[in-house]
């Protein structure tokens, strides 16, 4: 590996963790460089998984004292995000690079969509809602939720943020620490099934890691004077090329 591509997939992994520190979506960057890199899909959707741990685990501990008011209910939810996770690993195993491949543009395209209108859908989602949390809904959306990340993954905490609102959750602050937190768990155990199975880049994936960690720490610093709509903007167009480009590749 020479010193350039080093630098590339440090700059990828400081892209994706400033993102995420500032508005999600770090995925949308790092899964496609990856595999643009000569990496299989699985292994660059793998190690692009593992990459990004280190963040979501220092964004759940930063969350925990958000969590009081719903610590009950979190045993449960974080089960069904284990079970869910594990599930989904298990499942982007099965599938084999062939079919995943074919699965990327969609995936990319659903991601990218769901970043997009994410605010003006869980909004919807609120009023649909109407202030009345259901538990049992909330579990079945998660669940959901979980396989989805487990196997794929990007843009998951807003298709979790929108699974909460759906279930009555109003307060946006306190929907953002149970989804870090669960998340975290989430990415967490399918990452640790992949690395035990053998099939993670791993030179790559520490070099992406040591980029993501310092990115995760400037967005934090940069969260208060970048106006976050403008990251969103370029992570919008950046999801919406890789979409196309990947659809001409799978189907072209």
């Amino acid at each position: 590996m020479t010193v350039t591509e080093i630098l590339f997939l440090v700059a990828t992994g400081f892209l994706a963790g400033t993102s995420n520190a500032l508005v999600g979506g770090g995925t949308l960057f790092s899964f496609p460089v990856l595999l643009a890199t000569g990496l299989s899909p699985i292994i660059a959707n793998t190690t692009a998984k593992i990459a990004l741990v280190p963040g979501a685990v220092t964004s759940a501990y930063a969350y925990l004292p958000e969590l009081q008011r719903v610590r009950q209910t979190l045993p449960m939810r974080t089960a069904v995000a284990v079970i869910g996770g594990l599930l989904g690993a298990v499942l982007l195993l099965l599938s084999g690079n062939a079919v995943f491949f074919y699965f990327v543009p969609w995936l990319l395209a659903f991601a990218t969509a769901l970043f997009t209108f994410a605010k003006p859908l869980v909004r919807w989602m609120r009023r649909a809602a109407h202030g009345q949390r259901n538990e049992r809904q909330l579990l079945g959306t998660e669940f959901v939720c979980a396989i989805y990340g487990g196997y794929f993954g990007a843009a998951i905490g807003i298709f979790m943020l929108a699974s909460m609102a759906l279930a009555g959750e109003e307060d946006a602050h306190n929907m953002n620490a149970q989804r870090n937190f669960l998340v975290c768990f989430n990415g967490g155990v399918a990452a640790l099934l992949f690395a035990f199975g053998g099939i993670v880049n791993w030179p790559v994936a520490l070099i992406v890691m040591a980029g993501s960690v310092s990115g995760g720490y400037v967005g934090a610093k940069l969260a208060k004077l970048i106006p976050s709509e403008w990251l969103r903007y370029v992570i919008t167009a950046a999801g919406a090329i890789f979409s196309v480009y990947y659809f001409i590749e799978a189907y072209g």
